[in-house]
């Protein structure tokens, strides 16, 4: 891998770009209207970097509510060779505690209503795409390697739920969600992983487990407990990002 212009996807916890220079903010409306916020341009780690907050910047799009097509249509007319997303999700695996990163690879999707396709037979004829494996290879392995650069523990697996948010889930569901095989569940993991594959752009996620999911601790889920976790585990997020740009 050489690519020579990365895109990050911020999720939850992660709405700007600090650290590298930024050189350009690109606020653009494509076919498909407006993505979530300005295209951040800047350089780190010898890289270009384009950085889009998923949810805005302030954090205020409800994760049923992105313009996800907009999001990767602006990534790629920015020049995205490939996107590395971070995602904040709930933790269903005894090995994804509060704080504890993954690099999932898989996906099954639960959302509904999203617009989820660029073959729509509308904006693009009607076409499909194999998603047997939903993240590139390629890109997870330079995370994964780019974790063990610094000495950062990271999950090398996970399957990823995505719910339709932006509630949390009930006992119930994350019951369900475990007997089908999931180790994590977030809101934003689709259609944005079957996007990029419809566009050509190889795409991995960072996921930062913020809470354990309903009913695998005591008490119920407090934002001020995810806020917490969010504080120091972005920041590792973010040194996992910089030691991976210098692998790719």
């Amino acid at each position: 891998m050489n690519f020579e212009k990365i895109a990050i996807i911020g999720g939850t916890g992660l709405t700007q770009l600090e650290g590298p220079e930024i050189t350009a903010s690109h606020d653009m409306n494509t076919a498909l209207g407006k993505p979530s916020g300005a295209v951040q341009e800047g350089r780190w780690s010898d890289k270009t970097v384009l950085f889009l907050a998923r949810h805005g910047h302030p954090h205020a799009v409800p994760p049923h509510k992105i313009n996800y097509r907009a999001n990767l249509l602006a990534l790629q007319e920015q020049g995205a060779q490939a996107i590395i997303a971070v995602n904040a999700v709930g933790g269903i695996h005894p090995a994804m505690q509060s704080g504890a990163i993954s690099v999932p690879h898989q996906v099954v999707d639960y959302t509904w209503g999203r617009e989820s396709t660029f073959f729509d037979g509308e904006f693009r004829p009607l076409d499909h795409i194999d998603l047997t494996y939903p993240y590139d290879e390629s890109l997870r392995q330079a995370l994964i390697s780019a974790a063990a650069d610094i000495t950062l523990p990271v999950c090398d697996f996970g399957v990823y739920a995505a719910t339709q948010g932006p509630r949390l889930e009930t006992i119930a569901e994350i019951n369900r969600l475990e007997k089908d095989g999931c180790d994590l569940v977030g809101m934003t993991g689709m259609p944005e992983a079957a996007l990029a594959r419809e566009l050509g752009i190889p795409y991995a996620s960072v996921c930062l487990v913020v809470n354990p999911a309903a009913g695998k601790s005591e008490g119920e889920i407090t934002m001020d407990e995810i806020r917490a976790v969010l504080s120091g585990g972005m920041q590792q997020v973010r040194d996992l990002l910089a030691a991976t740009l210098k692998r790719i």
